[in-house]
């Protein structure tokens, strides 16, 4: 079964180029790590970078901006393919982090 594993942390705690270049070097250990069983893989910018679709019945409208207001943002995402959400949870506990953050496991639609 396909999941993706969405990285939410808080950006701030990258203090310094350093920070973000030895978890970098973290994931790049993880990401080969994880052979066959990585689909695919990607750091996302700065969530001001955000655009978001908001609909409203038949209004849609875009804005700028992230799709929520917190101080953990959506970093990055793996999609992996595994037997089990045991699996995959452990594959999501291996995900290197500078501070607090959180990992969501959800299942992909597609299985193949």
């Amino acid at each position: 079964m396909k999941y993706a594993l969405l990285i939410h942390e808080d950006h701030a705690a990258y203090q310094s180029e350093n920070d973000l270049h030895a978890v970098m070097e973290q994931h790049a250990r993880l990401v080969e790590s994880l052979g066959d069983t990585l689909l695919a893989a990607e750091g996302l910018r700065d969530q001001s970078t955000t655009t978001t679709l908001r609909r409203d019945g038949d209004t849609v409208d875009f804005h700028d901006g992230p799709f929520a207001e917190a101080r953990e943002q959506l970093g990055g995402i793996y999609i992996i393919e595994v037997e089990s959400l045991d699996e995959a949870m452990d594959v999501a506990r291996q995900i290197p982090m500078i501070s607090k953050g959180a990992v969501e496991i959800r299942p992909c639609e597609s299985e193949g």
